[in-house]
């Protein structure tokens, strides 16, 4: 199967039927972000609302997550000009304008901007006015148009989402590439930290026997009883500073990551839940740090599990 993203763009630009009146064509788009669930908002005109479920069904139906925006526009043949105000419309408003400022004395006058606002959609409503919508024939023809356009959009989203999905799941495998190879080196020093703490005990014994002038005084510790204490003292550090259980955990989640990437579908609540995990190990690996080295590795895996989260954020 494969990797979604939930970041993706699609637009369809078609023609209508004939029946479609002052509205040769319909310009629809679509834009999706990264959300925790399936959030789709759609924009449409007002002579498109009775197709709204079905264009919900159509968008939504191969969707699991994320933030969509379905916007459609009927780009009319007058529509590249500026509308121009009749005076019967200027007057309209100037009446408005005076009566509403005489109530609310903070409101500000109108602006160009919105007084052309006013005359695009009064035309707009005088069209509506004057040529009905279409028969129930030419409805039909409208709806069929509409919906192939809407389905053709989808398809090219998904498409978009896809291609994105796949370069989020190549940056993933070469973080877990890379996350591997620091495992790989961090195994070897735990136990070298271990050797050089035991000799470090066995000197420091040494020391403190000298020290307390127990050579001339008391006879001799036998050697075998320092290097006993030494042993001792040596495995209780071991097992403060072993990592193995960490590094095989963590190893186990890489395998989970990397099978769920391969498998694809809807995965991206479970490798979210993974890299919590990943981090956790990481943590784990630095606070039980006995080199500056290991130390050195357990700040580079946190960074790279940091970059796997931002782009786990947008995977469906």
């Amino acid at each position: 199967m494969t990797v979604y993203s939930m970041t993706g763009y699609a637009s369809v630009l078609a023609a209508l039927p004939a029946s479609a009146g002052s509205a040769p064509a319909l310009a629809l788009e679509l834009r999706s972000v990264n959300g925790r669930f399936l959030d789709l908002s759609l924009k449409i005109p007002d002579e498109l609302r009775a197709l709204e479920p079905s264009l919900r069904e159509i968008v939504s139906a191969g969707l699991r997550r994320g933030k969509v925006e379905l916007r459609a526009a009927l780009q009319r043949e007058g529509d590249a000009g500026v509308p121009l105000p009749t005076p019967e419309l200027l007057e309209r408003l100037a009446r408005a304008d005076d009566l509403v400022r005489a109530r609310l004395h903070d409101a500000r006058p109108l602006s160009v901007q919105e007084v052309l606002q006013w005359a695009r959609s009064g035309a707009a409503g005088e069209a509506a006015a004057t040529a009905p919508f279409p028969s129930q024939a030419g409805a039909s023809a409208l709806e069929v148009a509409v919906l192939d356009a809407a389905r053709r959009a989808a398809q090219a989203l998904q498409e978009a989402r896809a291609r994105e999905g796949a370069k989020l799941a190549s940056i993933l495998l070469g973080r877990i590439a890379a996350l591997r190879a620091l495992a790989a080196r961090a195994a070897p020093l735990v136990p070298e930290a271990i050797t050089r703490q035991r000799e470090r005990f066995l000197e420091r014994w040494r020391e403190a026997l000298q020290a307390a002038g127990a050579a001339e005084a008391a006879p001799a510790v036998p050697e075998s009883t320092a290097h006993d204490r030494a042993l001792g003292e040596a495995a209780a550090y071991a097992l403060r500073i072993d990592v193995a259980e960490e590094l095989s955990r963590l190893d186990a989640h890489l395998d989970e990551i990397e099978r769920l990437l391969h498998a694809g579908g809807e995965l991206g609540k479970r490798l979210d839940f993974l890299i919590q995990e990943l981090h956790r190990e990481a943590n784990t690996l630095g606070s039980k740090s006995a080199s500056l080295a290991l130390s050195a590795i357990s700040v580079d895996m946190r960074v790279l599990v940091e970059q796997m989260r931002e782009q786990v954020q947008n995977i469906e």
